[in-house]
């Protein structure tokens, strides 16, 4: 029995990744189809299912390996962090643009004309990748005929500084199970957006992110932490924004919020234990 991790391999006994053919068994094992995701966010989902429950997001322009389409759904791996999941087919196009620009804002728009009174408006995220293909003042056209706010997006090599100014701009937003966006986040979610903000590529869950991001500091009294250091439990992770408070999204808030780490450490201890690691980030 294969010991992959299906979060991040695409296999399944009936179905298989044609790359891991040797490493897993599987009935039949099929090349992807690469599409790219048209709307502005799509649930991935357990099941091919809408009741079945979110694993995480893909954002517009997040292209995807799709390794089979049946009865309106896809079973697709993300490009960007490898997640595998179920994705509704309509929001997937085999048209796949190279994205120039990255939307750098918690939530902009895309207007059907370089007019903020037009409507429908449609919401794009943070992290969004667009195709800017001409501009019209203040408002930059897309590959797909929209326009968004030009100040609202930035080259998608420009790159953030600063991961934890841009996890703060996410103060309030509600917690929401799988989720990655100003809609909606969880504490994973957090982290991986505002990385990825920034230019350093971060995998999607807590414990993924807690084997593999930055370097794992003593952990004894929990002094001596600094700006963006990283704080694990055993199923949640939090963003230090000074050497005393920690910001995360959380179940307890029900919101991202800001609080003394010390408050959370000892709430956090009842449900998933004691801090498990700190983990520092070097830019």
């Amino acid at each position: 029995m294969s010991t992959l991790d299906p979060r991040l391999h695409a296999f399944r006994q009936d179905l298989a990744d044609a790359a891991l053919a040797g490493q897993v068994q599987a009935e039949r094992f099929v090349a992807p189809r690469l599409m790219q995701v048209i709307e502005p966010v799509v649930t991935v989902h357990k099941a091919p299912r809408f009741d079945a429950m979110q694993l995480t997001q893909a954002l517009f322009g997040e292209e995807v390996k799709v390794f089979l389409e049946e009865e309106g759904w896809a079973w697709v791996q993300l490009v960007k962090d490898g997640y595998v999941g179920y994705v509704n087919g309509n929001a997937l196009s085999p048209h796949v643009v190279t994205p120039t620009h990255r939307i750098a804002v918690p939530s902009t728009f895309m207007y059907p004309e370089p007019n903020l009174k037009a409507v429908p408006a449609i919401p794009l995220t943070l992290n969004a990748q667009v195709t800017v293909t001409a501009e019209s003042g203040v408002y930059s056209q897309l590959s797909n005929g929209r326009f968004i706010f030009t100040a609202h997006a930035k080259p998608v090599h420009d790159a953030e500084t600063d991961f934890v100014a841009v996890a703060e701009m996410f103060r309030h937003v509600p917690y929401y199970w799988g989720g990655k966006s100003v809609q909606g986040l969880d504490c994973s979610g957090l982290v991986q957006l505002s990385l990825e903000a920034c230019g350093r590529a971060a995998l999607r869950d807590s414990d993924m992110q807690e084997q593999t991001l930055g370097e794992r500091l003593l952990v004894n009294d929990l002094d001596g932490l600094k700006r963006g250091d990283l704080v694990f439990w055993n199923g949640h992770v939090g963003i230090m924004v000074d050497d005393r408070t920690l910001l995360h999204a959380n179940g307890h808030h029900m919101m991202v919020v800001a609080e003394p780490l010390e408050d959370a450490v000892d709430r956090i201890a009842a449900r998933y234990g004691q801090v498990t690691s700190v983990r520092r980030m070097a830019f």
